[in-house]
C-alpha cells in the first residue's frame, strides 16, 4: 500500500514536472541577433514552430540562410494532417532552381543565383485571390508563376531543418538542411515589394504577423544550436 502511495506521488510529480516544462517551452523568444544552427546531415534534428493559425489565403515567407551544400535541400516546410507540402520552400540539385509548393503542387523557378558560404535572403508570397505565386533571392524577383486559389486549411505545423513527407516525420536525411537560419518571418498577405526590398537589405519592415522573430515560439530536437546571428 505504502509503495503503491509513493508511486502515485511520483507519477503526479512526473505530470507537473512535463506540465511545466512544457509551458515553458511554449513561451515566445526573442531571437533578434540570434541564428539556428544545424551542423549535421540528419534524418531527426529540426526546428518545430507554433502557430494558431488555421486558415490562410495568402502566404508570405522570408529567411535568411548560410549554407555549403550543393545537394538538394529544405528550407521550410509547412503541412497539415491532409497535405504534406501544403507550404513548401525548397531547392533541388545542383542546379540553380528552386521549388515552391502550395497545397502539394510545386512550380519551379530557374536560374536562382543560389551562393555557396554566403548569408542570402530567400522570399516566397502565394495568394490564393490570384493564385499567383512569386519567389525572391536577396530582394530579386522570380518571374509569377499560378498555382492554386485554394485556401490553406487545417492544424499547421512548421518544421525548419527538415522536409515533411508525413504531417510531423517521414524526414530523409538528404533532404535535410545543414547550415545557418536567422531572421525567419511570416505573415498573412503578399508583402509589397519594397517591404521585400527593405527586410533583404536589412532596412525597418512589418514583422510577421504569423511568424516573427523577435516572438516566436519553437521547440528543437536533437543537435540544433542557437548562436549569435552572424548575417
Amino acid at each position: 500500500m505504502e509503495k503503491r502511495a509513493t508511486e502515485l506521488k511520483m507519477a503526479l510529480l512526473c505530470i507537473f514536472l512535463s506540465l511545466i516544462l512544457g509551458m515553458s517551452a511554449a513561451l515566445p523568444q526573442d531571437m533578434s541577433g540570434k541564428m539556428l544552427v544545424f551542423p549535421q546531415q540528419t534524418n531527426s534534428a529540426h526546428v518545430r514552430l507554433t502557430t494558431s493559425r488555421q486558415n490562410l489565403g495568402a502566404v508570405t515567407v522570408c529567411m535568411r540562410y548560410f549554407t555549403d551544400l550543393t545537394r538538394g535541400t529544405t528550407f521550410f516546410s509547412l503541412a497539415t494532417p491532409s497535405l504534406f507540402n501544403a507550404f513548401l520552400m525548397d531547392k533541388p540539385s545542383p542546379k540553380n532552381v528552386m521549388y515552391v509548393s502550395v497545397r502539394n503542387v510545386h512550380v519551379d523557378f530557374q536560374g536562382q543565383d543560389f551562393q555557396l558560404n554566403r548569408w542570402q535572403s530567400v522570399c516566397s508570397t502565394w495568394d490564393a485571390a490570384s493564385g499567383l505565386v512569386q519567389l525572391w533571392l536577396d530582394g530579386k524577383p522570380s518571374s509569377m508563376k499560378f498555382l492554386t486559389n485554394t485556401n490553406l486549411t487545417g492544424p499547421m505545423l512548421i518544421v525548419l531543418g527538415q522536409e515533411q513527407d508525413t504531417y510531423g516525420g517521414g524526414f530523409d536525411i538528404n533532404q535535410s538542411f545543414v547550415g545557418m537560419i536567422s531572421d525567419l518571418h511570416m505573415w498573412d498577405s503578399v508583402l509589397s515589394p519594397q517591404h521585400i526590398d527593405y527586410y533583404s537589405q536589412k532596412f525597418t519592415f512589418p514583422a510577421g504577423n504569423v511568424l516573427n522573430w523577435q516572438s516566436i515560439e519553437f521547440h528543437t530536437t536533437g543537435r540544433v544550436l542557437i548562436q549569435k546571428d552572424q548575417s
